[in-house]
């Protein structure tokens, strides 16, 4: 006959086991300890095997007859429910484990090596921040669409636009990563480009007219400051380069023979070689520095410290100190300048994007293209330094 509650609490234990039939093989298996056990005998490919459904009363007795029925339509359905219970249970084993934040963590330290310590920094924190709070946990099989716009679009409505990109930007790597690794069948987020609505672009100030240029290069070069930061401002529109890198650059890495600038991997903000070539102008920049740097490591140290190069914020008031406003030139400003007159003037825009460093989105060709268009861009960076000579030699003379 069915068991009943209180039959089932009013069973003792026995010197040994023993047990009682619910019906459809379940039954209730009471041990010598007094531990009352649920399990189920059943024949599968004509074996006898034994299900079991967990401990009296923390399983009780309705949900031991649920679990039964489920066993059964299992069994009509041709599916052992002991292998599918192994199944089940080593399918909820892998998605605890590889839960979002698991595989953010493993891509974050196999992924972004190459990147600057600063940077991964930043990367981390922003995920921390936005990400792992709303979605860590979950396995990243589970994940759906919903999830991930609940996660960029409160972003996006704060005004945190650029920080929502960046967060679907991360939210695609780990995915990707997941999907290569075996983990995930396929990137949803990025099914979701185009949901974020663009970033307004701050441009950098700078000065793209001939004459303005011009008076620019003149007022640099009556510039009376600290030494060091007078060729700072006389070398970076002639290699536009970033400012961290020219201003961190070092004696051991120009080779005035070969006419180079070779600037390693560990110095440029996407982590590979860069070589700058040298025109004519720029030499004599760096040689009439070396009798005052030359014994240190730096072109250029800092004033109260050798040991430390000169920062940024320098460069912004000896700027200012020359008149020019923060709307009007800044640092950055003297690659833009260099970027759109070169583009005006026809050159190959590959060059100039090689030129500046601008690493193309094949990461095979990026990682050996340090070297590519090098003659190209030699003569490129001479026909570029005689232009900004003619135009510091052009006082007083408007363009048509």
């Amino acid at each position: 006959m069915p068991l009943t509650d209180v039959f089932i609490r009013s069973l003792k234990p026995l010197e040994k086991p023993y047990k009682h039939f619910d019906g459809g093989g379940l039954h209730i298996h009471v041990t010598p300890n007094g531990s009352k056990l649920w399990r189920m005998s059943y024949r599968f490919d004509g074996k006898g095997k034994l299900l079991s459904f967990g401990e009296y009363p923390t399983v009780s007795l309705k949900d031991a007859r649920e679990k039964r029925e489920e066993a059964k339509k299992l069994l009509a359905q041709g599916i052992d429910p002991s292998v599918w219970k192994k199944q089940e249970k080593a399918a909820r084993r892998i998605a605890q484990r590889d839960t979002f934040e698991n595989i953010a963590r493993e891509w974050f330290d196999t992924r972004t090596v190459h990147l600057t310590a600063r940077y991964r920094q930043n990367v981390l924190l922003r995920i921390e921040k936005h990400i792992f709070p709303k979605i860590g946990k979950t396995p990243i099989s589970q994940l759906e669409i919903p999830d991930i716009l609940n996660v960029v679009k409160p972003v996006e409505q704060e005004g945190h636009v650029a920080t929502a990109r960046f967060v679907l930007q991360s939210i695609s790597q780990v995915f990707r990563y997941a999907v290569l690794s075996g983990r995930a069948k396929h990137n949803i987020a990025a099914d979701l480009q185009g949901v974020l609505r663009p970033v307004q672009t701050t441009h950098h100030a700078t000065i793209t007219n001939e004459v303005g240029v011009g008076e620019l290069l003149r007022r640099i070069d009556q510039y009376e400051g600290y030494y060091p930061q007078a060729c700072v401002l006389k070398l970076a529109p002639l290699v536009f380069t970033r400012p961290s890198e020219l201003l961190g650059a070092e004696w051991e890495e120009f080779d005035f023979e070969a006419r180079e600038w070779r600037i390693p991997a560990e110095r440029m903000k996407m982590r590979r070689p860069h070589i700058v070539p040298l025109s004519d102008q720029a030499p004599a920049v760096v040689k009439a520095l070396e009798p005052v740097t030359g014994e240190g490591r730096f072109l250029f140290p800092a004033a109260t410290n050798p040991d430390k190069h000169v920062r940024d914020g320098r460069i912004l008031i000896a700027l200012r100190k020359l008149g020019y406003s923060k709307d009007e030139m800044s640092f950055h400003g003297f690659r833009s300048m260099a970027s759109t007159l070169l583009n005006e003037r026809g050159y190959n825009r590959d060059w100039i994007e090689r030129q500046l460093a601008h690493c193309p989105r094949d990461s095979v060709r990026a990682a050996y293209n340090y070297a590519e268009y090098l003659p190209e861009r030699r003569r490129m960076m001479q026909e570029w330094a005689d232009y900004l000579t003619t135009l510091k030699n052009r006082e007083g003379k408007n363009d048509e």
